[in-house]
């Protein structure tokens, strides 16, 4: 199966830039109640994602405020975790094994340039509707 058809592109994706600044980024993740948001630098290559967790722990290993955050950048942050990107030509197996631990899975061309993200929703009903389809199929043999 090709991957290409859970994705959701990148024109339809919140996202940052690297070089935004820490109160960019946490406004837009909050604005929209995200968790975690993609991470592109200005070329479009895919960074990493940016978690509530790596804010938080930020906020508390510097004592910052809203204020403070708008002297950092995103690409300054430590991360805690990693959020895995596949590529394009990956399988829907791999995507179900990063889906795991992560709530989407950014997807990058052979250059390593953004694409968009799969969901985690999108890889569980791609395999709800493929149980369906062998539960109806094995009902009517």
């Amino acid at each position: 199966m090709n991957i290409i058809h859970l994705l959701t592109p990148k024109e339809d994706v919140d996202y940052v830039y690297s070089d935004n600044t820490l109160r960019q980024a946490m406004e837009k993740m909050q604005f929209h109640g995200y968790s975690a948001i993609p991470i592109i630098d200005r070329q479009g290559m895919y960074v990493e994602a940016l978690t509530e967790g790596d804010l938080l722990w930020f906020i508390v290993n510097y004592n910052c405020n809203l204020k403070h955050l708008e002297n950092f950048k995103v690409n300054q942050l430590s991360h805690r975790s990693t959020v895995k990107s596949v590529e394009i030509n990956s399988t829907i197996d791999d995507l179900a094994k990063l889906s795991m631990s992560q709530n989407f899975v950014p997807l990058t061309d052979g250059r390593g340039v953004f694409i968009g993200i799969i969901t985690r929703r999108a890889i569980i009903e791609h395999y709800a509707e493929y149980v369906h389809k062998l539960t109806y199929a094995e009902a009517n043999v």
